[in-house]
């Protein structure tokens, strides 16, 4: 191995961790926006059911993906839809400072 080839070599190992932790916050900001669309529409599906007379928290949950039963919190005030949720995330502390949040309203009938 020529001496050039053994410094990129050390570059790329010195350089690795950086990627990986830009690759890192990549992610966790696709999966924020992800909770976010997530989140609208189970606020709208919400809202919708509270127009028709249903429950709109129910609604709201059954509208999200499985793994979100424990990340999200729905409240239900006069003709509003407030849902927030947590993006998953590896690290806790990352993943309750990205919380998002969505309202819709609706008129009942």
């Amino acid at each position: 191995m020529t001496r050039e080839a053994g410094q990129a070599s050390v570059e790329l190992v010195a350089a690795l961790p950086a990627l990986l932790l830009a690759a890192l916050v990549g992610l966790q900001l696709l999966t924020a926006g992800y909770a976010l669309t997530l989140a609208d529409g189970a606020a709208e599906a919400g809202a919708l059911a509270l127009a028709s007379g249903r429950p709109a928290k129910d609604a709201a949950v059954n509208a999200l993906p499985g793994w979100a039963e424990d990340d999200v919190e729905v409240a239900v005030r006069g003709g509003r839809v407030t849902v927030r949720l947590r993006p998953p995330s590896p690290l806790q502390a990352v993943a309750d400072r990205l919380t998002v949040s969505s309202s819709a309203a609706a008129r009942p009938k």
